[in-house]
């Protein structure tokens, strides 16, 4: 089977509990660049392995993902039974039993594809919550079929500005959420790029654009952005800014908008294209590959490339289009996450306030996105006084700019800008000494007990963990890691009693260093008498570690 990451194990270990206890149509929530593709084929493989007859679907809006999914499930499983259907790509496999398809190319056709017992769908987020569309009349033509199908959604952003969470209201597909990664803890492991964020000069005034539908009226828009004397300060602060960057992406209003800075881009020696839905197939292609190649310094875009776009290198993103959709604003940032060879973070150029409007993309999660409508005027994000990254509104700097205060009876804590990340809420903290700590069982899921750690502090506090080991999927993977953490070897304890009994072979930690990170979770750091250190995440909506 697929080597996963924790977090991908958990997501289909979710997925297999909500089908296991009764449940259907279920969301996952991957940020950008945190495998959905490799999650997606890491299904389809274990499906066919339980069920060799089983009938999937994957479906998506576009020819590039289509083609991307298909690219790695046979990377990983070459000889699986696996066609494309797509106009776009001109394949029709329909028959096949994995078949990777276009949501313009088979919603008509559900006859051809024949019935089938699972869907997948990629960037899920675009399924309009009307049955009649193309996606609501093709899954009830499926069902019709099978009316026992499944239908799994992957997305970043599993909210629509129209029609708020799609687990949620009248006519929703999905029935929950059954697991969601967060952004900040992904990039925290290492698995996601870091994020800077500056507060231009430039800024882009909306206050009279008329609004529309929960969004402001392109035209309007249009007007109040498009103007030349803005867009050459605009290009100039990102030339200035991304000299030593080598992948920018600017999002534009209109095209006349995205045409302007790309003109005001190449005014200055740079290279630079459009890429709209008006540009031609294989133009689009020839833009992308230059582009991927390092031939093209900066693509403007409008209406596209703010999903399924795959450029690992992309450094900078400057988001020049004003928006009240929280998911339009995180998938735009989403682009700058992937990790790629020399690329030590991405720079986010925020001129159309979307970070003070939105907040951190950390904390942006299905459930603070719950209401996406009406944040005009509604401020997350601030400035930071030294250098004027965009920070969270209860800090004082961002963590390159903090310097602890000096006092006689304290000792000096050490500096913390070697991961600062301003874009993300992640606060400042420094290490706390532990003085010792307790061990014992706690009720856990069900019938089953979990491993409760107290570590006492040197201030006169506690912090207070639970480790699942007595659990399976992922809460019996986080505490065999915390378990290894803790200096325990690898074969990690069955039952909270066999830890008890191993108690011997696990160290108490030295000191402690917490920070948020995300709304309802935060980075735990242990540091130990030998030197080494541990550190990990931890909701803090409930114990477990």
């Amino acid at each position: 089977m697929l080597q996963l990451r924790d977090y991908q194990r958990a997501s289909l270990d979710a997925l297999d509990a909500h089908w296991r206890g009764g449940g259907r149509d279920g969301l996952v929530v991957l940020p950008t660049g945190a495998g959905k593709a490799f999650v997606i084929a890491a299904l389809v493989r274990e499906t066919l392995a339980r069920a060799p007859a089983t009938r999937v679907a994957i479906v998506t809006h576009s020819r590039e993902l289509i083609a991307q999914n298909h690219q790695e499930l046979l990377a990983h499983w070459p000889e699986a039974p696996a066609g494309i259907d797509s106009a776009g790509l001109g394949r029709r496999d329909s028959g096949a039993r994995v078949l990777f398809c276009g949501i313009q190319s088979v919603w008509s056709r559900v006859e051809a594809i024949g019935a089938r017992d699972l869907v997948v769908v990629d960037e899920a987020h675009l399924i309009p919550r009307s049955a009649e569309t193309r996606y609501g009349r093709f899954l009830a033509g499926l069902r019709a079929r099978r009316p026992e199908l499944r239908v799994v959604g992957l997305t970043a952003t599993p909210y629509r500005l129209d029609s708020g969470r799609l687990d949620e209201g009248e006519g929703r597909i999905f029935e929950r959420i059954v697991y969601e990664a967060n952004v900040g803890d992904l990039i925290h492991r290492g698995y996601l790029s870091p994020l800077v964020s500056k507060a231009t000069f430039t800024a882009l005034d909306v206050s009279g654009v008329a609004k529309r539908g929960g969004d402001y009226v392109p035209s309007a828009l249009d007007a109040a952005v498009n103007q030349d004397w803005i867009t050459r300060a605009a290009v100039e602060e990102m030339v200035t800014f991304g000299e030593r960057r080598r992948a920018w992406l600017a999002f534009c209003v209109s095209l006349a908008h995205a045409d302007a800075v790309r003109d005001a881009v190449r005014a200055h020696g740079l290279t630079c294209e459009t890429v709209s839905g008006e540009t031609g197939k294989r133009e689009r292609d020839r833009i992308v590959r230059a582009f991927r190649e390092g031939r093209i310094r900066c693509l403007t875009s409008v209406g596209v490339l703010a999903t399924g776009f795959n450029v690992p290198a992309v450094d900078l993103v400057a988001l020049l289009r004003p928006t009240q959709s929280t998911g339009l604003y995180v998938q735009q940032v989403g682009r700058a996450l992937r990790l790629a060879p020399g690329k030590a973070d991405a720079l986010i150029l925020d001129y159309a306030g979307l970070v003070r409007m939105h907040g951190p993309v950390d904390i942006v999660t299905a459930r603070t996105a719950a209401s996406v409508r009406g944040r005009e005027g509604e401020v997350r994000a601030k400035p930071c006084p030294g250098c004027g990254a965009l920070i969270a509104l209860n800090a004082s700097t961002c963590e390159a700019c903090w310097v602890e205060e000096e006092a006689e009876t304290e000792p000096k804590h050490e500096a913390v800008a070697d991961d600062a990340l301003p874009i993300l809420s992640r606060t400042v903290s420094a290490w706390t000494p532990i003085e010792g700590w307790t061990l014992r069982a706690c009720p856990g899921a069900g019938v089953t007990e979990s491993l409760g750690l107290s570590l006492r502090r040197a201030d006169g506090g506690r912090h207070e963990l639970r480790l699942d080991l007595e659990g399976s999927g992922y809460g019996r993977e986080k505490a065999v890691r915390w378990w290894r953490g803790l200096g325990g070897g690898r074969d990690a304890p069955l039952t909270v009693a066999e830890a008890l009994g191993r108690a011997d072979e696990i160290a108490c930690p030295v000191a402690i260093r917490i920070r948020a990170s995300g709304r309802i979770a935060e980075s735990v750091e242990l540091r130990f008498a030998d030197g080494r250190s541990f550190a990990d995440l931890r909701r803090t909506d409930g114990l477990a570690a």
